[in-house]
């Protein structure tokens, strides 16, 4: 199959980039003390092909580090990993968005610096357990509620955190609104049970993902700014709920008056099918005029059809990247793709992070060293 529309280069008057593949953010957890590393230096340089990478989510706050070893953007050790990452993918003709994130109530204060407390919207406690040093599995603790002031503390972290990525290189940053992390707490009544100007109605529920939105857009411009939302995922003990299609067209209808840069929809694939369903994409692409993005277990020809039909623009690809750094130039070549080890996708030191060869080592796009 012909892929002219997936390889061929995206150009606005806002950004431009050399094929419409996305490396969508992963968790890979390989940053001790949220401090990026020589080898995520590597890892991102490696897969510098995508037309754009965004990276693993990462923290504002240290108690939004959620998973053992995530990495943050709050201090200035974390900053300048960071910087040498961003340099290392635009030295290798890259575009590079950090992904932000608050996981709320999915964390454990054993895995980040500091005693502040586990926090959500309410006091609910997630089901599951999460991994805490000494490779133990424990449940998720009970969150303690915050306050009005605190909500809009972490509120203005999201924007602190915006400015550190524009400061250190990024071309712009997407906030983690979905996956059942923090924004999404706040979006859903089952973590949602206040009574304050952030709960109740949809309107309220909303409200702290598009203060945030708002105060980036404000702080780094709307040109630089990207959302990722997950209508309909259900990830991290959030069930279905009766509004959940009618939040969402709210929260999309709102992020349209904003003007920002993109929304990124994740959806889950399984048994072939996607959480999102068609008819709502083409709701999305019908309210909001800017980039819409798709990640969803694509193939290169499905991603291909899908632009075809001019549903989105671009397609993110998540496991396919972590054992081809070359993507790219293996869909260009029509090569065969090879396949990841699940035991080190969050895990593992170097091990099944930096050390999958790449066929195309001579292409402008990916290098290996």
């Amino acid at each position: 199959m012909q892929l002219s529309k997936l390889l061929s280069p995206l150009v606005t008057d806002r950004i431009t980039l050399n094929n419409r593949v996305v490396m969508a953010p992963m968790s890979r957890r390989r940053a001790e003390n949220g401090i990026p590393n020589t080898s995520t230096e590597l890892y991102f340089a490696q897969r510098a092909g995508a037309g754009l990478i965004i990276t693993d989510n990462t923290a504002v706050a240290a108690n939004g580090i959620g998973y053992l070893n995530t990495p943050g953007i709050y201090n200035e050790k974390q900053k300048e990993g960071w910087r040498k990452v961003v340099n290392a993918v635009h030295a290798r003709g890259g575009k590079i968005f950090v992904q932000l994130v608050h996981a709320g109530r999915i964390g454990h204060s054993l895995n980040y610096e500091g005693d502040e407390p586990i926090v959500a919207p309410s006091a609910v406690q997630a089901d599951g357990v999460i991994r805490i040093p000494g490779d133990l599995h424990v449940p998720f603790p009970v969150p303690e509620a915050l306050t009005t002031s605190g909500a809009k503390a972490l509120v203005q972290a999201h924007i602190r955190a915006a400015l550190n990525a524009i400061e250190v290189g990024f071309d712009g940053v997407e906030i983690h609104g979905a996956h059942g992390f923090l924004p999404e707490q706040f979006l859903h009544p089952y973590t949602n049970r206040r009574t304050d100007e952030y709960g109740g109605s949809i309107e309220n529920r909303s409200r702290f993902l598009l203060e945030i939105m708002e105060g980036v857009v404000a702080a780094i411009g709307k040109e630089k700014t990207g959302v990722r939302l997950s209508p309909f995922a259900h990830i991290n003990d959030l069930p279905a709920y009766d509004e959940e299609a009618k939040t969402y067209k709210y929260i999309i209808d709102k992020l349209q008056q904003l003007d920002i840069l993109y929304i990124h929809l994740s959806a889950l694939a399984s048994n072939g099918k996607s959480s999102i369903p068609i008819a709502f994409i083409e709701d999305v692409r019908a309210r909001f005029n800017n980039l819409l993005m798709l990640a969803g277990g694509f193939t290169a020809a499905s991603a291909e059809a899908i632009l075809q039909q001019e549903l989105v623009d671009l397609a993110a690809f998540g496991k396919p990247f972590i054992a081809n750094p070359d993507l790219v130039e293996r869909f260009r070549h029509n090569a065969g793709l090879a396949t990841p080890d699940p035991d080190t996708f969050y895990q593992g030191g170097d091990a099944g992070y930096i050390d999958y060869p790449a066929i195309y080592t001579n292409s402008r796009w990916c290098c290996t060293d």
